[in-house]
């Protein structure tokens, strides 16, 4: 069956690309295992050179990366743009520390010496998602390749002509012939990829049944894993916060990339005394958002990726106010559609929306709604914030807004996250290691612990 990038603003095919055949993989794989074997022997200096060439590529062409980016998945232009850049810095920033955080770790033990040498694995697949198209590829590839190993990308089958920009990319780079390729294949064929011997480890971005799949397949092969799986992150919002900032801050940390992210805030939990405020503020700020073509300026919102992700928000939301809660604002699909020009209306739309007065037993309480949707909670106090924030089986972000300093204690040890931000919207940096707990995976991306989730932490004791 083709791969097919198709417009979701508007449902036109763009393109389709043949899935490679079992004979293409074979190539790739084998080339891949040729590359590993003299790619680990380059020094760290040539690696960090081939990624600062990396890095300009980006740069040089991030005008065209980006509508690429617009085009297949609809992300809103000035966002593609910052995403490529993004990405170009994290090339840059293991070029910089890679060096540095590989370098043996000299230990003090009963040997004349001893220390610990970090080398690489082998061939690595990536498993990315198609929602940062760019920037998920990039934070696993420039610390991989920094630390001498060789990658394998299966993107997301509805962002091909992505997967074959950051291989080009690559190329354009200077990067030996199969150091990083790109695998054109559908998410059925990943299972049977991973039992070849000449694949080391694998890494995912995705959702929780991916995640458990792609997991449960390396297990078997003893294979090493990161997964960077759902979220629904907490917001939560105390009387004694900047509630100005609070409010422009939640608007933003919802609507990043039309709503689908992994560490977006979606659940806003917020102080009663302060609650109806919140509610208007928030309500104003998604009022004066614009949906519309990504390629067109101004936009802030474009459409959901594919049709099926808008289908399942849909439900969730109706199935929300079915069991009594409210629509602040938005909800309604086909009053958002009538609005638009006909050459957009059969693309994959969801109206900025507020849920709030929202029952228990409702889809807010456990699922993750991935897309521009906001969920209010009302809370009378700390603990009660804390146990809402808690009460969900994810674990990637957390935003919390005090300027109490006994509760921005009780917020940073006790809130349930792989990192939690205070007074801010969580976001992935380079200099900080980035993943989840519970559901939400496992591993890390990004910093020094980012580095070293595929290398072989040899201990050497000489005597």
């Amino acid at each position: 069956m083709p791969i097919a990038s198709i417009n979701p603003a508007t449902a036109e095919v763009l393109k389709t690309f043949e899935p490679l055949s079992e004979a293409e993989i074979e190539r790739k794989l084998a080339q891949a295992a040729q590359a590993f074997t003299t790619y680990r022997q380059t020094s760290f200096h040539q690696r960090a050179t081939w990624l600062r060439q990396a890095a300009q590529v980006l740069d040089d062409n991030k005008a065209a990366y980006a509508e690429i980016m617009a085009l297949e998945m609809g992300k809103p232009l000035a966002g593609a743009i910052v995403e490529v850049e993004k990405s170009a810095l994290v090339c840059r920033y293991y070029a910089d520390h890679g060096a540095e955080f590989l370098a043996d770790e000299p230990a003090t033990t009963d040997a004349s010496r001893s220390f610990v040498r970090y080398q690489p694995l082998g061939p690595v697949l990536a498993v990315m998602p198609w929602n940062f198209p760019f920037w998920q590829v990039f934070r696993f590839a420039a610390p991989a390749l920094m630390a001498g190993n060789v990658g394998l990308l299966k993107h997301a089958s509805n962002v091909p002509q992505c997967a074959l920009a950051i291989e080009e990319v690559f190329q354009k780079a200077g990067l030996p012939e199969g150091a990083f390729q790109t695998l054109l294949i559908g998410g059925d064929r990943i299972a049977q990829l991973v039992t070849d011997d000449r694949i080391k480890a694998a890494t995912l971005t995705g959702s929780e049944p991916a995640g458990a799949s792609l997991a449960a397949a390396c297990g078997q092969q003893i294979k090493k894993t990161v997964l960077e799986l759902g979220g629904s992150d907490p917001f939560i919002v105390m009387p004694s916060a900047d509630l100005e900032g609070a409010i422009a801050t939640a608007a933003t940390a919802r609507m990043l990339n039309s709503g689908q992210s992994c560490i977006a805030a979606k659940r806003f939990i917020v102080h009663e005394a302060i609650a109806e405020r919140f509610e208007q503020g928030l309500t104003e700020k998604f009022a004066a958002l614009q949906v519309g073509d990504p390629l067109s300026d101004g936009v802030t919102v474009g459409p959901l990726a594919t049709p099926g992700i808008a289908a399942e928000l849909e439900q969730q939301v109706n199935t929300c106010l079915e069991l009594g809660g409210t629509a602040l604002i938005g909800g309604d699909v086909a009053a958002l559609k009538a609005q638009l020009p006909a050459e957009l209306q059969n693309g994959n739309w969801f109206p900025p929306t507020i849920l709030a007065a929202l029952p228990p037993g409702t889809p807010a309480d456990q699922e993750e709604f991935f897309g521009p949707v906001a969920l209010v909670f009302r809370v009378n106090s700390l603990d009660e914030a804390i146990a809402r924030a808690n009460d969900i089986p994810f674990g990637l972000g957390a935003s919390a807004w005090t300027q109490d300093p006994a509760e921005l204690d009780r917020l940073v040890s006790e809130l349930e996250a792989g990192a939690v931000f205070i007074n801010g919207l969580v976001k992935s940096d380079p200099r900080l290691p980035f993943g989840g707990i519970k559901r939400s995976g496992y591993g890390r991306e990004l910093g020094r612990p980012g580095i070293l989730e595929f290398v072989n932490p040899k201990t050497i004791w000489i005597k």
